[in-house]
Formats: structure tokens, sequence, C-alpha cells
């Protein structure tokens, strides 16, 4: 699996990695679903010391979450690569699977808004998406290489999935490292939009403020040079057409994950496996 690491940033000394340790911390069963990151039943005693001692506080990183952001920066000091840290971490959380970064370069989203530049992080917990969007950037990109894992995974996979997450922030700089790695007939990439409206997050809202468009054609047109398919949901089928026009073989199933996905896995399985 290919986590984002466009949104890490350091915190305090500690590099932080949301879209790993996420990833990480679902399959090891201990994601904070309700708050949507870090380690359930965590603790902040630590953060609140900081506060207490004039730190600003906005970032919410738990104890147990410090835990983890203390022993990648420690396995970095050593000099460990992003990849062996992820693993490593696999490991540690007895997560069989293998999440990898996509690259072991530092590369990191800026908002360009009519307020200022921000990074991911402040963007969107310390200012809650309030500056007016004007330009996405990925500081480092055109100089990040995929790793060697990363190219072994996909020249080896059966199956790549591109998830519906949001194409500009979640998945564009993963595709920017990796994309010319992507063997395109193995490939399908899941809508993110259903009837007008992203499931979670600012999808429509960034892709108005930005482009292209909020609809499924114009993710389409966004993923075709990677993706030969294209899953659209059910309640759009009337768009299936257009989607073939651009190129993509369509499928239409409902992508709606109220189990956590796994009817949706299970139809993209026998599907193409």
């Amino acid at each position: 699996m290919v986590a984002n690491t466009a949104d890490d940033d350091e915190f305090w000394g500690h590099l932080v990695s949301p879209d790993v340790d996420a990833v990480i911390y679902r399959l090891a069963g201990v994601f904070n679903e309700i708050a949507g990151y870090g380690m359930k039943d965590d603790s902040f005693q630590v953060l609140d010391a900081l506060a207490r001692l004039g730190e600003p506080a906005w970032f919410r990183i738990g104890d147990k979450d410090f835990a983890t952001h203390m022993l990648r920066s420690e396995m970095l000091g050593r000099g460990c690569t992003l990849t062996e840290c992820a693993l490593a971490l696999c490991g540690r959380f007895g997560v069989d699977t293998r999440v990898l970064p996509m690259t072991n370069e530092r590369v990191r989203t800026r908002f360009l808004t009519d307020r200022a530049e921000f990074s991911f992080q402040e963007y969107f917990v310390r200012e809650r998406l309030g500056p007016a969007l004007l330009a996405i950037q990925f500081a480092g990109i055109d100089s990040a290489r995929p790793t060697s894992e990363v190219v072994s995974a996909l020249d080896e996979a059966e199956l790549v999935i591109i998830g519906p997450s949001n194409p500009l922030i979640s998945i564009a700089p993963i595709l920017k490292v990796i994309g010319p790695h992507i063997p395109r007939e193995r490939a399908v990439a899941i809508t993110p939009i259903v009837r007008g409206a992203s499931l979670k997050g600012p999808t429509v809202e960034m892709m108005q403020a930005v482009g292209p468009p909020p609809t499924p054609i114009e993710v389409a047109r966004m993923y075709r040079d990677f993706a030969a398919s294209f899953v659209l949901d059910t309640r759009d089928h009337d768009l299936a057409a257009d989607i073939e026009n651009v190129g993509l073989r369509t499928l239409v199933f409902d992508t709606v994950m109220a189990d956590g996905g796994g009817a949706l896995a299970r139809r993209l399985l026998e599907a193409f496996i």
C-alpha cells in the first residue's frame, strides 16, 4: 500500500507522517475513527504540558501517537529512510501489510491563499480551511523519486487501485512521483464524488476553487493516463457513457463504504481478478 507523504510536517523536533500512520493504525485496529486521526483511547498529557509551557498546541498529538513520532524521528536520526521507518512501524504494530511512503525524499504540500501561504497542517487544522484557496503546490516534488520498494510493489501487483481520496491533495502528489511506474492496464480509479458531493473532506470545494470542475468526468480525465478503468457510483450511472468517452473502461458500483470498504473491495476483486 502506497501512502502520501506530502502531508508530513515537523512538530517539536519529530516528524509526523499522518497518512502513513493512519493506514498503519487502521490495519492494526487502533485508529481513532471518531477523531479521524491518531489512536483511539489516547490521552494528551504531553500536549497539555507543552501548552502550559507556552507552546502552541493546535495540532493535537496524543501521548500514544507521540511515541510513534519519537520512534520514527530517532530512526531517521540514525540514518534510516522513511520507508525503513514505515516498515519497522508495521512490524511493531503487528501489521503484515507493507505500508510504503511514496518517496524517501521530502515533499510538502503548500496552500497559497488570499491571506498567506500555509503548510498542509496549518491550513487544515489551525486555519480550518478559512482563507480562500488560490493554488496548491508541492514543494520538492520535482526531485522526489519513487523508492525501489514502491516500484517493485507496482510491478508485482495484480491490480492497482487509486482510492476515492481527494485527487488534488491526496492522490496528485503520489501520481506525480510514482505515476510513470503504474501499470495502466492493471489500474482502476474510484470516483471521490457522488451526486455532486464528496463523501469526506473538501474535495468539491477545492476543485471549485482551483479547478477542474468537481465532477466524476473531470476526475476521470485527471486519472486517464494512469488507469485504464474507472469506478462510477450507481447514483451517477447516467455519466457512464461520458466516462467511457474519456477513454476509460467504466464500472458502476455502490462506492459508499458504509462497511469500511469490504463490499467495494470484493466487487473490485470480482471484476478484475
